[in-house]
């Protein structure tokens, strides 16, 4: 099984502003529409795994809902989906190493780990395989962090740093263990 994260952080490590707001990771314009690798990652993954925040984040994106793999949403307190997301996305509950048992005993293994608390409740139990961030060049002076406090040291290799249309950075980082 692997969990990979794939995510944009301002320079100094908001993955939203202040108010929660993702404008600013289209600061950076991409008249081709380039998507940065992104079809190619979503290629090595079975399944998507994110918070319930993120989850209503997406929900609220003025798009088609854009996941073609199961999404499974990390709550305790979510019993059901408005029923345009019906059978698009799946509640799970319960210890991260008891999710990560559920839905590899679903056949699922390898996972998109996604949104803030989601990310470093997994981290905080050392199950990070993979980090892909891309780094925007914007301060925002606060908002949700994509780390916080660890019980321990982690050591990631760069495997791979690219600059994108000359102003951001994407760099793929793998777990030394």
């Amino acid at each position: 099984m692997s969990n990979i994260v794939y995510i944009a952080t301002s320079l100094d490590g908001y993955i939203s502003d202040k108010d929660g707001g993702l404008d600013w990771l289209q600061m950076v314009p991409n008249p081709d529409n380039l998507d940065f690798g992104w079809a190619n990652f979503m290629n090595r993954i079975d399944a998507v795994v994110m918070g319930r925040k993120t989850f209503e984040t997406v929900c609220s994106f003025d798009c088609d809902w854009p996941y073609t793999k199961p999404v499974f949403v990390l709550s305790s307190s979510l019993k059901s989906f408005p029923e345009e997301y019906e059978g698009k996305a799946e509640a799970i509950g319960g210890p991260v190493s008891e999710v990560l048992k559920t839905i590899k005993n679903k056949g699922y293994e390898h996972l998109y780990i996604d949104g803030g608390v989601t990310v470093q409740n997994f981290l905080k139990e050392d199950l990070i395989d993979e980090m892909i961030i891309t780094v925007i060049p914007v301060l925002l002076g606060g908002g949700t962090p994509l780390f916080s406090e660890l019980p321990k040291q982690m050591e990631f290799e760069c495997v791979k740093s690219e600059v994108i249309l000359d102003a951001m950075v994407k760099n793929h980082y793998r777990r030394k263990k």
